[in-house]
């Protein structure tokens, strides 16, 4: 029981440290902040995640693929490619759907970066015990 709880207590350290890397008041700060890790080198845009990393780590430490892990990682890889997606159409491609740049203006509010926090370390825990 207690590797269960340092493993979720490692992973809300590391999303509380992608929540402040990515805070920004728009939509748009966040994807130029992550723009900024990309155009240095994809690698450093993936570094920006190490909670993927670490619940790629857990999946292969401990064994277990049920339907919590399986809901975290395919959660994680979504929100990963969701926003290599969102980037290139932003700032490579610069093809904005106006739909889309009207919620790239959108003010954000701060509880927002803390849903990582919320949704994925429950899900671990269950995953783990």
């Amino acid at each position: 029981m207690e590797n269960v709880l340092l493993l979720t207590s490692i992973l809300i350290i590391l999303e509380l440290f992608e929540a402040t890397m990515q805070r920004a008041s728009t939509l748009y700060g966040v994807m130029e902040k992550l723009y900024g890790w990309y155009s240095k080198s994809i690698f450093f845009f993936f570094l920006m995640h190490p909670a993927f990393y670490f619940t790629l780590f857990v999946v292969i430490a401990t064994d277990r693929l049920n339907i919590y892990m399986i809901l975290l990682l395919a959660f994680k890889v979504f929100d990963l490619f969701y926003k290599l997606e969102l980037i290139k159409k932003i700032f490579i491609q610069q093809k904005v759907p106006g739909d889309l740049a009207d919620m790239l203006e959108w003010k954000i509010p701060s509880w927002f970066f803390l849903m990582g926090v919320v949704l994925y370390p429950p899900l671990l825990f269950y995953a783990l015990i």
